[in-house]
């Protein structure tokens, strides 16, 4: 028995002294401004703007107007009770071309974000990169390109400068793995590239952002300030027992997860990935010094996560579409891996059509807690997208997404009391958003935004979250 195993299903599980409780956002997705005080596009306005790659040719040109609404957005996130907000920064917003001096108007936006927040008592958590690469930089070469990882370090020294009195905690990437395989693999993100090599090589670069990034953060902050970035690991399990499908967990936690933590957090790509891809490239990027610029000290991991993953070997005759939950496309996003198949998980189902299941982020958080001993986890991102419905009062209901995050965070609860040292829990999203390449389609968001008048109402489940931030406590779910 675990020490969560004692706890009957219908206590109140308290969390501990200083635990985090936030919600998170990206730039692009909620800001809008796209050309204003200097900003340029990002791959993700191109994107948005090609014809057939977003939902109903939607774009992020306006999304929900948080640039001319944060203080209004920040005070929605008081009535939270929230105690963190996580956010993105726009390098176009910044740096219109990814290089060269900053662009103040740009910078001066996020101080003021930041101060409101301080104000509020809200400690802020900025992401330098939320997927969101200036154009300029793309049509140079994009992550395929060593220089862009250069240009990063360059840009996190720059916000560091500006921001680095006021903000204490610091994210280089989000989910790297959306941006080389999903971006430059399978072409459903932007840059929409369709060339595994080329994914590779992103990868690559992305992890040597990473690395560069943190040294140049480390060199610009005080020492109190703490460095981490943040994965969307993927929960494997095999469909069956059997040896291929065992292998078939082994090769995607090879290119979903080890490629990632294996140089962040060992300083050495795994084998396995390298004998996967053998085929498609000799790793010959790779420089001498890159990895022990890639292995750098992290304060803390962040963890995304929304579902587990189910896999095998692929059957004779198996013509079954690639149900991974990434979008649909003839490319994969899994280098060296295509002809893994991929299942969907039994139970019920968010609207993104993934399954519900909580037991994932539990059993993810005790495996990284077991392999990386003494470095405390952050959930940056966990959350639930579900079809929701304004009543005619003007309330929104979401009993749904409710039940979600409450299961999820039962699961975080059960972790830290097994051993995970869990330091937060970021909600996604804090407002309904351009969820990328399904437009305005999907509503992920605490708050409901009504993307005609830029209307925020507070759904049951933010009412519900503010209650918990501000006790400490999860109650049984029928007591809440």
């Amino acid at each position: 028995m675990t020490a969560s195993d004692s706890l009957p299903l219908t206590a109140t599980r308290r969390f501990p002294p200083g635990f985090l409780w936030g919600a998170a956002t990206a730039a692009y997705q909620i800001e809008g401004a796209a050309a204003e005080d200097g900003r340029t596009p990002s791959i993700w306005d191109t994107f948005s703007h090609t014809p057939g790659k977003v939902f109903e040719g939607h774009t992020g040109d306006v999304a929900v107007d948080h640039y001319h609404r944060f203080q209004d957005d920040v005070r929605l996130m008081a009535d939270m009770g929230l105690t963190a907000y996580r956010f993105s920064v726009s390098w176009s917003r910044v740096q219109p071309t990814g290089r060269g001096p900053a662009v103040q108007k740009g910078l001066d936006f996020y101080r003021r974000l930041v101060d409101d927040l301080l104000a509020h008592g809200i400690e802020p958590v900025l992401t330098l990169y939320h997927w969101d690469l200036p154009q300029d930089l793309e049509d140079a070469g994009g992550w395929p390109h060593r220089a862009t990882a250069e240009r990063f370090a360059e840009y996190a020294g720059i916000v560091a400068g500006a921001l680095g009195d006021r903000v204490g905690r610091w994210t280089t990437l989000n989910e790297p793995w959306c941006s080389a395989f999903l971006g430059y693999g399978s072409g459903v993100h932007a840059p929409g590239r369709t060339d595994p090599v080329a994914a590779l090589r992103a990868a690559h670069h992305l992890n040597l952002g990473h690395g560069l990034a943190v040294q140049a953060l480390r060199a610009a902050l005080p020492p109190r300030a703490e460095t981490s970035v943040s994965l969307n690991l993927h929960e494997l399990r095999p469909l069956t027992s059997a040896p291929g499908d065992l292998d078939a967990v082994r090769r995607i936690d090879a290119v979903g997860n080890r490629v990632w933590l294996g140089p962040m957090l060992k300083g050495a790509y795994p084998d396995d990935l390298l004998r996967d891809t053998a085929h498609l490239t000799d790793w010959g990027f790779v420089r001498p010094g890159d990895l022990a610029d890639i292995h750098q000290r992290l304060d803390t991991l962040g963890i995304n996560y929304y579902t587990p993953t189910l896999v095998a070997a692929a059957r004779e005759g198996d013509d079954a579409p690639r149900n991974d939950g990434h979008g649909a496309s003839a490319h994969s996003p899994w280098p060296g891996s295509e002809d893994v198949a991929f299942h969907q998980p039994p139970g019920e189902r968010t609207a993104m059509g993934w399954a519900i299941d909580p037991t994932g982020l539990y059993d993810l958080l005790l495996r990284v807690a077991g392999e990386y001993p003494g470095l405390p986890l952050l959930i940056t991102e966990n959350g639930a997208a579900f079809e929701d419905e304004v009543a005619a009062d003007g309330t929104v209901h979401d009993p749904r997404r409710l039940a979600y995050v409450h299961g999820h965070l039962e699961a975080v609860h059960r972790a830290i009391a097994d051993g995970a040292d869990v330091r937060g829990y970021f909600l996604w999203s804090l407002l309904d958003n351009f969820e990328w390449a399904y437009g305005y389609a999907k509503r992920f968001g605490a708050v409901h935004v009504d993307y005609e008048t830029q209307a925020r109402t507070p759904k049951s489940t933010a009412n519900w979250y503010a209650r918990v931030a501000r006790s400490g406590e999860l109650p049984a779910l029928d007591g809440a």
